[in-house]
């Protein structure tokens, strides 16, 4: 098994609820709030808020979590490097799709403007 699907591999098994709280605090430190968090992911995923916290709740992998998601159709306007990788180059759907989420989320803890972020 190659190194690349080890890492998706481990990247399906996440368990959402375990990266939630790092994703608060990476948001949090940088001077934004939770809510802008879960406007970032209810728009990539398509969640509700009741929806998001059964996602939590529930605690399903991130295999799951994207299973049960809608993915915005204006996702593929995400563009750039994150965790070294370009996103609009990554091969595996559910490693692009966490990479989305890694991508927007890194945005807004840099301040960009939540306009920006949600692609249009």
């Amino acid at each position: 098994m190659s190194t690349q699907s080890k890492q998706d591999e481990r990247i399906a098994k996440m368990v959402f609820a375990k990266v939630y709280p790092y994703l608060v605090d990476k948001v949090e430190k940088k001077g934004h709030t939770v809510e802008e968090l879960h406007a970032v992911i209810k728009w990539l995923t398509g969640f509700t808020e009741k929806q998001l916290q059964n996602q939590i709740d529930d605690e399903v992998t991130m295999e799951q979590f994207f299973n049960n998601a809608k993915l915005n159709p204006n996702a593929s306007k995400i563009t750039g490097v994150i965790c070294g990788y370009r996103v609009e180059d990554i091969e595996n759907p559910l490693t692009q799709k966490t990479r989305y989420m890694d991508k927007l989320i890194d945005e807004l803890a840099r301040g960009k403007k939540m306009e920006s972020i949600l692609r249009k």
